[in-house]
Protein backbone atom coordinates (compact mmCIF):
# COMPACT_ATOMS: atom_id res chain seq x y z
CA UNK A 1 0.00 0.00 0.00
CA UNK A 2 1.30 3.45 -0.85
CA UNK A 3 0.06 6.91 -0.10
CA UNK A 4 1.32 10.31 -1.03
CA UNK A 5 0.32 13.91 -1.55
CA UNK A 6 0.24 15.67 -4.91
CA UNK A 7 3.44 17.24 -6.12
CA UNK A 8 4.08 20.71 -4.78
CA UNK A 9 3.71 23.58 -7.23
CA UNK A 10 6.77 25.46 -8.41
CA UNK A 11 8.11 27.71 -5.71
CA UNK A 12 6.37 25.81 -2.90
CA UNK A 13 8.35 24.27 -0.05
CA UNK A 14 9.72 20.81 -0.84
CA UNK A 15 7.87 18.14 1.13
CA UNK A 16 9.78 16.03 3.60
CA UNK A 17 9.72 12.32 2.79
CA UNK A 18 8.45 10.00 5.52
CA UNK A 19 8.40 6.21 5.29
CA UNK A 20 5.58 4.75 7.42
CA UNK A 21 5.53 1.04 8.29
CA UNK A 22 2.58 -0.76 9.91
CA UNK A 23 0.71 -3.99 9.17
CA UNK A 24 -2.57 -2.46 10.37
CA UNK A 25 -4.14 -1.12 7.17
CA UNK A 26 -6.52 1.24 9.01
CA UNK A 27 -3.77 2.76 11.14
CA UNK A 28 -1.52 3.03 8.10
CA UNK A 29 -4.23 4.96 6.29
CA UNK A 30 -4.80 7.24 9.31
CA UNK A 31 -1.08 7.99 9.70
CA UNK A 32 -0.79 8.79 6.01
CA UNK A 33 -3.76 11.18 6.12
CA UNK A 34 -2.44 13.05 9.16
CA UNK A 35 1.09 13.38 7.83
CA UNK A 36 -0.08 14.36 4.36
CA UNK A 37 -2.33 17.01 5.87
CA UNK A 38 0.71 18.38 7.73
CA UNK A 39 2.53 18.84 4.41
CA UNK A 40 4.69 15.71 4.33
CA UNK A 41 5.11 13.25 1.46
CA UNK A 42 4.27 9.80 2.80
CA UNK A 43 5.14 6.36 1.50
CA UNK A 44 3.23 3.71 3.47
CA UNK A 45 4.16 0.01 3.51
CA UNK A 46 2.97 -2.99 5.51
CA UNK A 47 6.25 -4.75 6.34
CA UNK A 48 9.86 -4.09 7.30
CA UNK A 49 11.02 -6.04 4.25
CA UNK A 50 9.03 -3.74 1.96
CA UNK A 51 10.40 -0.72 3.82
CA UNK A 52 14.00 -1.84 3.28
CA UNK A 53 13.29 -2.42 -0.40
CA UNK A 54 12.06 1.19 -0.71
CA UNK A 55 14.77 2.75 1.44
CA UNK A 56 17.53 3.27 -1.13
CA UNK A 57 15.15 4.56 -3.79
CA UNK A 58 12.99 6.76 -1.60
CA UNK A 59 15.77 8.15 0.63
CA UNK A 60 13.29 9.26 3.33
CA UNK A 61 14.06 11.85 5.97
CA UNK A 62 12.23 9.92 8.69
CA UNK A 63 11.06 6.35 9.30
CA UNK A 64 7.93 5.84 11.41
CA UNK A 65 7.38 2.17 12.23
CA UNK A 66 5.34 -0.14 14.41
CA UNK A 67 7.38 -2.38 16.73
CA UNK A 68 5.38 -5.56 16.10
CA UNK A 69 5.50 -6.47 12.42
CA UNK A 70 5.27 -9.73 10.49
CA UNK A 71 8.70 -11.02 9.54
CA UNK A 72 11.35 -8.51 10.65
CA UNK A 73 10.13 -6.42 13.59
CA UNK A 74 10.53 -2.71 14.17
CA UNK A 75 13.79 -3.08 16.12
CA UNK A 76 15.35 -5.17 13.38
CA UNK A 77 14.20 -2.60 10.86
CA UNK A 78 15.84 0.11 12.98
CA UNK A 79 19.13 -1.81 13.03
CA UNK A 80 19.04 -2.22 9.24
CA UNK A 81 18.23 1.47 8.71
CA UNK A 82 21.06 2.58 10.98
CA UNK A 83 23.59 0.35 9.24
CA UNK A 84 22.78 2.06 5.93
CA UNK A 85 21.98 5.60 7.04
CA UNK A 86 23.25 6.34 10.55
CA UNK A 87 21.78 9.85 10.60
CA UNK A 88 18.26 8.82 9.62
CA UNK A 89 15.90 9.09 12.65
CA UNK A 90 13.43 6.32 13.44
CA UNK A 91 10.28 6.71 15.55
CA UNK A 92 8.65 3.53 16.83
CA UNK A 93 4.96 3.01 17.52
CA UNK A 94 4.22 0.65 20.36
CA UNK A 95 1.24 -0.81 22.22
CA UNK A 96 1.25 -0.80 26.02
CA UNK A 97 2.53 -4.37 26.13
CA UNK A 98 5.70 -3.50 24.21
CA UNK A 99 6.73 -0.37 26.11
CA UNK A 100 9.82 -2.13 27.59
CA UNK A 101 10.92 -2.95 24.06
CA UNK A 102 10.47 0.68 23.07
CA UNK A 103 12.49 1.88 26.05
CA UNK A 104 15.26 -0.53 25.10
CA UNK A 105 15.08 0.80 21.57
CA UNK A 106 15.67 4.37 22.69
CA UNK A 107 18.75 3.19 24.56
CA UNK A 108 19.97 1.66 21.31
CA UNK A 109 19.51 4.90 19.41
CA UNK A 110 15.87 5.01 18.28
CA UNK A 111 14.92 8.68 18.17
CA UNK A 112 11.62 8.33 20.01
CA UNK A 113 8.58 6.14 20.50
CA UNK A 114 4.83 6.77 20.72
CA UNK A 115 2.38 4.64 22.64
CA UNK A 116 -0.84 3.59 20.91
CA UNK A 117 -3.35 5.10 20.86
CA UNK A 118 -1.55 8.42 20.42
CA UNK A 119 -2.76 11.97 20.01
CA UNK A 120 -2.35 13.52 16.57
CA UNK A 121 -0.59 16.57 18.03
CA UNK A 122 1.92 14.35 19.83
CA UNK A 123 2.60 12.53 16.56
CA UNK A 124 3.28 15.72 14.63
CA UNK A 125 5.41 17.15 17.43
CA UNK A 126 7.58 14.01 17.49
CA UNK A 127 7.87 14.10 13.71
CA UNK A 128 8.95 17.76 13.78
CA UNK A 129 11.60 17.05 16.41
CA UNK A 130 12.96 14.13 14.43
CA UNK A 131 13.08 16.07 11.16
CA UNK A 132 14.96 18.88 12.90
CA UNK A 133 17.93 16.54 13.47
CA UNK A 134 17.62 14.34 10.40
CA UNK A 135 20.82 14.27 8.34
CA UNK A 136 18.62 13.53 5.33
CA UNK A 137 16.69 16.78 5.71
CA UNK A 138 16.99 18.93 2.61
CA UNK A 139 16.40 22.69 2.24
CA UNK A 140 13.02 23.80 0.99
CA UNK A 141 12.69 24.27 -2.75
CA UNK A 142 12.08 27.79 -3.92
CA UNK A 143 14.18 29.27 -1.13
CA UNK A 144 17.55 30.74 -1.81
CA UNK A 145 20.24 28.09 -1.45
CA UNK A 146 22.10 28.37 1.84
CA UNK A 147 25.20 30.50 1.36
CA UNK A 148 27.46 27.94 3.02
CA UNK A 149 26.93 25.42 0.19
CA UNK A 150 26.20 27.74 -2.70
CA UNK A 151 29.15 26.46 -4.76
CA UNK A 152 27.92 22.87 -4.59
CA UNK A 153 25.26 22.34 -7.24
CA UNK A 154 23.17 19.27 -6.53
CA UNK A 155 19.69 17.85 -6.25
CA UNK A 156 20.58 14.19 -5.70
CA UNK A 157 19.61 12.40 -2.52
CA UNK A 158 23.10 10.94 -2.04
CA UNK A 159 24.67 14.41 -2.09
CA UNK A 160 21.92 15.74 0.19
CA UNK A 161 22.98 13.19 2.78
CA UNK A 162 26.65 14.16 2.56
CA UNK A 163 25.78 17.86 2.81
CA UNK A 164 23.46 17.28 5.76
CA UNK A 165 26.24 15.46 7.60
CA UNK A 166 28.68 18.21 6.65
CA UNK A 167 26.28 20.82 8.04
CA UNK A 168 26.11 18.97 11.35
CA UNK A 169 29.85 18.44 11.70
CA UNK A 170 30.57 22.05 10.71
CA UNK A 171 29.04 23.29 13.96
CA UNK A 172 31.87 21.78 16.00
CA UNK A 173 35.64 21.82 15.70
CA UNK A 174 36.33 18.15 15.01
CA UNK A 175 38.87 17.23 12.35
CA UNK A 176 37.21 15.92 9.20
CA UNK A 177 38.66 13.56 6.60
CA UNK A 178 36.98 13.92 3.22
CA UNK A 179 37.28 10.91 0.96
CA UNK A 180 36.51 10.84 -2.73
CA UNK A 181 37.95 10.26 -6.18
CA UNK A 182 39.95 12.96 -7.93
CA UNK A 183 37.71 15.65 -9.32
CA UNK A 184 34.74 14.83 -7.08
CA UNK A 185 34.77 18.21 -5.28
CA UNK A 186 36.61 17.59 -2.00
CA UNK A 187 37.91 21.15 -1.69
CA UNK A 188 34.46 22.59 -2.40
CA UNK A 189 33.03 20.50 0.43
CA UNK A 190 35.84 21.65 2.73
CA UNK A 191 35.06 25.28 1.89
CA UNK A 192 31.37 24.63 2.59
CA UNK A 193 32.17 23.17 6.03
CA UNK A 194 34.33 26.20 6.79
CA UNK A 195 31.57 28.64 5.78
CA UNK A 196 28.97 26.76 7.84
CA UNK A 197 31.06 26.71 11.01
CA UNK A 198 31.96 29.19 13.75
CA UNK A 199 35.27 29.96 12.01
CA UNK A 200 33.58 31.28 8.87
CA UNK A 201 34.91 34.80 9.50
CA UNK A 202 38.46 33.46 9.67
CA UNK A 203 40.73 32.47 6.77
CA UNK A 204 40.37 29.30 4.73
CA UNK A 205 43.80 28.12 3.59
CA UNK A 206 44.22 25.15 1.26
CA UNK A 207 47.40 23.28 0.42
CA UNK A 208 47.90 20.29 -1.87
CA UNK A 209 50.41 18.08 -0.10
CA UNK A 210 51.33 16.24 -3.29
CA UNK A 211 51.98 19.41 -5.31
CA UNK A 212 54.78 20.85 -3.14
CA UNK A 213 58.27 19.28 -3.22
CA UNK A 214 59.13 17.45 -0.01
CA UNK A 215 62.08 19.77 0.64
CA UNK A 216 59.76 22.81 0.68
CA UNK A 217 56.66 21.34 2.32
CA UNK A 218 57.86 21.79 5.90
CA UNK A 219 58.66 25.44 5.28
CA UNK A 220 55.30 25.99 3.57
CA UNK A 221 53.37 24.42 6.42
CA UNK A 222 55.29 25.69 9.46
CA UNK A 223 57.23 28.68 8.10
CA UNK A 224 60.93 29.48 8.47
CA UNK A 225 63.16 32.20 9.90
CA UNK A 226 65.70 34.27 8.04
CA UNK A 227 68.90 32.30 7.42
CA UNK A 228 67.35 28.90 8.19
CA UNK A 229 68.62 27.57 4.88
CA UNK A 230 70.12 28.82 1.63
CA UNK A 231 67.65 31.21 0.05
CA UNK A 232 65.80 32.03 3.30
CA UNK A 233 66.49 35.77 3.09
CA UNK A 234 63.44 36.79 5.17
CA UNK A 235 61.14 35.33 7.78
CA UNK A 236 58.27 33.35 6.26
CA UNK A 237 54.89 32.70 7.87
CA UNK A 238 53.75 29.14 7.28
CA UNK A 239 50.26 28.09 6.27
CA UNK A 240 49.38 27.13 9.83
CA UNK A 241 50.00 30.70 10.93
CA UNK A 242 48.17 32.05 7.90
CA UNK A 243 45.15 29.96 8.83
CA UNK A 244 45.15 31.07 12.49
CA UNK A 245 41.57 31.54 13.64
CA UNK A 246 40.24 29.71 10.59
CA UNK A 247 40.56 26.44 8.70
CA UNK A 248 43.53 24.69 7.13
CA UNK A 249 42.63 22.23 4.37
CA UNK A 250 45.29 19.59 3.72
CA UNK A 251 44.43 18.11 0.34
CA UNK A 252 45.92 14.75 -0.69
CA UNK A 253 47.10 14.14 2.85
CA UNK A 254 47.83 10.54 1.88
CA UNK A 255 50.80 11.74 -0.16
CA UNK A 256 52.51 13.51 2.75
CA UNK A 257 56.10 12.23 3.25
CA UNK A 258 56.62 10.12 6.43
CA UNK A 259 59.04 12.62 8.00
CA UNK A 260 56.47 15.40 7.70
CA UNK A 261 53.75 13.17 9.14
CA UNK A 262 55.65 13.08 12.45
CA UNK A 263 55.96 16.87 12.59
CA UNK A 264 52.32 17.38 11.59
CA UNK A 265 51.21 15.04 14.37
CA UNK A 266 53.19 17.07 16.92
CA UNK A 267 51.54 20.28 15.74
CA UNK A 268 48.07 18.75 16.03
CA UNK A 269 48.84 17.50 19.53
CA UNK A 270 50.50 20.64 20.87
CA UNK A 271 48.66 23.26 18.82
CA UNK A 272 52.01 24.95 18.24
CA UNK A 273 54.31 25.26 15.25
CA UNK A 274 58.03 25.78 15.22
CA UNK A 275 59.23 27.46 12.01
CA UNK A 276 62.27 25.92 10.37
CA UNK A 277 65.38 27.34 12.07
CA UNK A 278 63.42 28.90 14.98
CA UNK A 279 64.10 28.30 18.65
CA UNK A 280 60.60 29.07 19.90
CA UNK A 281 57.23 27.59 19.02
CA UNK A 282 54.23 29.69 18.05
CA UNK A 283 50.70 28.89 19.21
CA UNK A 284 48.18 28.35 16.42
CA UNK A 285 44.42 27.94 16.51
CA UNK A 286 43.21 26.19 13.38
CA UNK A 287 40.63 23.62 12.42
CA UNK A 288 42.03 20.82 10.28
CA UNK A 289 40.14 19.46 7.30
CA UNK A 290 41.93 16.94 5.12
CA UNK A 291 41.18 14.99 1.99
CA UNK A 292 42.52 12.08 0.01
CA UNK A 293 41.67 9.85 -2.91
CA UNK A 294 44.00 7.14 -1.60
CA UNK A 295 43.06 4.11 0.47
CA UNK A 296 44.53 5.21 3.79
CA UNK A 297 43.75 1.88 5.45
CA UNK A 298 45.98 0.18 2.90
CA UNK A 299 48.63 2.86 3.49
CA UNK A 300 48.42 2.13 7.24
CA UNK A 301 48.89 -1.58 6.63
CA UNK A 302 51.94 -0.97 4.44
CA UNK A 303 53.48 1.50 6.88
CA UNK A 304 53.22 4.44 4.49
CA UNK A 305 50.91 6.41 6.77
CA UNK A 306 51.12 6.79 10.54
CA UNK A 307 48.27 5.26 12.51
CA UNK A 308 48.34 7.94 15.23
CA UNK A 309 48.13 10.73 12.64
CA UNK A 310 45.31 8.89 10.85
CA UNK A 311 43.16 8.89 13.97
CA UNK A 312 43.95 12.55 14.65
CA UNK A 313 42.74 13.52 11.18
CA UNK A 314 39.91 11.02 10.88
CA UNK A 315 37.63 12.07 13.73
CA UNK A 316 34.75 12.36 11.25
CA UNK A 317 34.75 10.89 7.75
CA UNK A 318 32.69 12.25 4.87
CA UNK A 319 32.71 10.38 1.58
CA UNK A 320 31.84 12.15 -1.66
CA UNK A 321 30.09 10.10 -4.33
CA UNK A 322 31.47 9.86 -7.83
CA UNK A 323 29.65 11.75 -10.55
CA UNK A 324 28.40 8.42 -11.89
CA UNK A 325 26.71 7.83 -8.53
CA UNK A 326 24.81 11.12 -8.76
CA UNK A 327 23.81 11.14 -12.43
CA UNK A 328 20.67 13.16 -11.74
CA UNK A 329 23.01 16.08 -10.98
CA UNK A 330 24.71 15.99 -14.39
CA UNK A 331 22.13 18.09 -16.32
CA UNK A 332 22.05 20.60 -13.45
CA UNK A 333 25.83 20.83 -13.28
CA UNK A 334 26.21 21.04 -17.07
CA UNK A 335 23.76 23.94 -17.30
CA UNK A 336 25.39 25.67 -14.32
CA UNK A 337 28.84 25.42 -15.90
CA UNK A 338 27.48 26.51 -19.28
CA UNK A 339 26.00 29.70 -17.84
CA UNK A 340 29.24 30.61 -16.11
CA UNK A 341 31.47 29.77 -19.05
CA UNK A 342 29.22 31.53 -21.56
CA UNK A 343 29.89 34.75 -19.66
CA UNK A 344 33.62 33.99 -19.66
CA UNK A 345 33.66 33.48 -23.44
CA UNK A 346 31.16 36.29 -24.05
CA UNK A 347 28.70 34.01 -25.83
CA UNK A 348 24.93 33.67 -25.67
CA UNK A 349 24.34 29.99 -25.01
CA UNK A 350 20.92 28.72 -24.00
CA UNK A 351 21.59 25.09 -23.22
CA UNK A 352 22.12 21.62 -24.67
CA UNK A 353 20.14 19.80 -27.34
CA UNK A 354 18.22 16.86 -25.83
CA UNK A 355 20.49 14.22 -27.38
CA UNK A 356 23.56 16.18 -26.26
CA UNK A 357 22.27 16.30 -22.69
CA UNK A 358 21.51 12.59 -22.86
CA UNK A 359 25.09 11.91 -23.96
CA UNK A 360 26.40 13.88 -20.98
CA UNK A 361 24.10 12.11 -18.56
CA UNK A 362 25.18 8.63 -19.72
CA UNK A 363 28.93 9.18 -20.10
CA UNK A 364 31.36 7.33 -17.82
CA UNK A 365 33.01 10.41 -16.19
CA UNK A 366 36.15 8.84 -14.69
CA UNK A 367 37.34 12.39 -13.94
CA UNK A 368 34.10 13.24 -12.12
CA UNK A 369 32.88 16.85 -11.80
CA UNK A 370 36.21 18.31 -12.90
CA UNK A 371 36.02 16.35 -16.17
CA UNK A 372 32.44 17.51 -16.72
CA UNK A 373 33.50 21.13 -16.23
CA UNK A 374 36.33 20.72 -18.74
CA UNK A 375 34.00 19.09 -21.28
CA UNK A 376 31.47 21.92 -20.95
CA UNK A 377 34.24 24.50 -21.31
CA UNK A 378 35.39 22.86 -24.54
CA UNK A 379 31.91 22.86 -26.09
CA UNK A 380 31.43 26.43 -24.91
CA UNK A 381 34.66 27.54 -26.58
CA UNK A 382 33.73 25.85 -29.88
CA UNK A 383 30.01 26.58 -29.95
CA UNK A 384 28.68 28.72 -32.81
CA UNK A 385 24.96 28.45 -32.02
CA UNK A 386 22.90 29.07 -28.87
CA UNK A 387 22.04 25.38 -28.50
CA UNK A 388 24.93 22.95 -27.94
CA UNK A 389 24.62 20.03 -30.43
CA UNK A 390 25.43 16.37 -29.86
CA UNK A 391 28.48 16.47 -32.14
CA UNK A 392 30.28 18.99 -29.92
CA UNK A 393 29.54 16.98 -26.80
CA UNK A 394 30.79 13.79 -28.44
CA UNK A 395 33.95 15.58 -29.47
CA UNK A 396 34.51 16.81 -25.91
CA UNK A 397 33.93 13.28 -24.62
CA UNK A 398 36.22 11.89 -27.32
CA UNK A 399 33.39 9.69 -28.53
CA UNK A 400 33.42 9.04 -32.29
CA UNK A 401 30.30 10.19 -34.08
CA UNK A 402 28.38 7.17 -35.34
CA UNK A 403 25.83 7.90 -38.06
CA UNK A 404 23.45 5.07 -38.90
CA UNK A 405 22.35 5.32 -42.53
CA UNK A 406 19.54 3.63 -44.34
CA UNK A 407 20.58 1.09 -46.96
CA UNK A 408 19.45 3.37 -49.78
CA UNK A 409 21.39 6.36 -48.42
CA UNK A 410 24.51 4.27 -47.80
CA UNK A 411 24.33 2.94 -51.37
CA UNK A 412 23.85 6.45 -52.80
CA UNK A 413 26.82 7.81 -50.86
CA UNK A 414 29.03 4.92 -51.91
CA UNK A 415 28.09 5.38 -55.57
CA UNK A 416 28.76 9.13 -55.42
CA UNK A 417 32.12 8.71 -53.68
CA UNK A 418 33.12 5.88 -56.02
CA UNK A 419 32.43 8.00 -59.12
CA UNK A 420 34.29 10.98 -57.65
CA UNK A 421 37.29 8.74 -56.99
CA UNK A 422 37.30 7.46 -60.58
CA UNK A 423 37.07 10.97 -62.06
CA UNK A 424 39.94 12.16 -59.88
CA UNK A 425 42.01 9.15 -60.87
CA UNK A 426 41.40 9.65 -64.60
CA UNK A 427 41.63 13.45 -64.56
CA UNK A 428 37.99 13.69 -65.62
CA UNK A 429 38.36 11.52 -68.68
CA UNK A 430 35.00 9.72 -68.99
CA UNK A 431 36.18 7.00 -71.34
CA UNK A 432 38.98 5.96 -69.00
CA UNK A 433 36.72 6.13 -65.97
CA UNK A 434 34.02 4.05 -67.66
CA UNK A 435 36.58 1.44 -68.63
CA UNK A 436 37.84 1.17 -65.04
CA UNK A 437 34.25 0.84 -63.85
CA UNK A 438 33.59 -1.85 -66.47
CA UNK A 439 30.65 0.14 -67.80
CA UNK A 440 29.96 1.53 -71.30
CA UNK A 441 30.18 5.28 -71.77
CA UNK A 442 26.43 5.75 -72.15
CA UNK A 443 25.66 4.06 -68.82
CA UNK A 444 28.54 5.87 -67.13
CA UNK A 445 27.24 9.26 -68.32
CA UNK A 446 23.84 8.41 -66.87
CA UNK A 447 25.49 7.60 -63.51
CA UNK A 448 27.33 10.91 -63.56
CA UNK A 449 24.15 12.81 -64.37
CA UNK A 450 22.23 10.99 -61.63
CA UNK A 451 24.85 12.03 -59.07
CA UNK A 452 25.24 15.59 -60.36
CA UNK A 453 28.90 15.15 -61.30
CA UNK A 454 30.58 17.18 -64.04
CA UNK A 455 33.69 15.55 -65.57
CA UNK A 456 35.12 18.88 -66.66
CA UNK A 457 35.52 19.97 -63.03
CA UNK A 458 38.00 17.16 -62.47
CA UNK A 459 40.28 18.04 -65.41
CA UNK A 460 43.50 19.91 -64.98
CA UNK A 461 42.85 21.76 -68.23
CA UNK A 462 39.32 21.51 -69.58
CA UNK A 463 39.17 21.08 -73.38
CA UNK A 464 37.05 23.35 -75.51
CA UNK A 465 33.39 22.70 -75.16
CA UNK A 466 33.63 21.53 -71.53
CA UNK A 467 34.20 24.93 -69.93
CA UNK A 468 30.53 25.47 -69.17
CA UNK A 469 30.67 22.64 -66.66
CA UNK A 470 27.69 20.76 -68.13
CA UNK A 471 27.66 16.99 -68.35
CA UNK A 472 28.39 16.05 -71.96
CA UNK A 473 25.73 13.90 -73.50
CA UNK A 474 26.87 10.54 -74.83
CA UNK A 475 27.31 10.21 -78.62
CA UNK A 476 24.21 8.98 -80.46
CA UNK A 477 24.82 5.70 -82.25
CA UNK A 478 24.25 5.61 -86.02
Amino acid sequence: MSAGAPAAPAGAAAKTRILVVDDDADLLRLLSLRLNAAGHAVTAVASAEDALARLDVLRPQLVLSDVRLPGLDGLQLFDAVQSRYPGLPVILLTAHGTIPDAVEATLRGVFSYLTKPFDGKDLLAAVDRALAVSTAARPAAGKQRDAWREEIVSRSAVMDEVLAEARLVAAGDASVLIRGESGSGKELLAQAIHRAGPRAAGPFVAVNCSAIPEALLESELFGHVKGAFTGAVTNHRGLFQSAHGGTLFLDEIGDMPPALQVKLLRVLQERQVRPVGAQQSIAVDVRILSATHRDLEAALASGEFREDLYYRLNVVTLTLPTLAERREDIPLLAQHFLQRLAAKYDKKLNGFAPDALSALATAAWPGNVRQLHNAVEQVCALATAPLIPLALVQRALRVPTVEVLTYAEARRRFEHDYLVGLLKLTDGQVADAARLADRNRTEFYRLLQKNGLTPGLFRSESPDGDSDGAVQQPPVAG
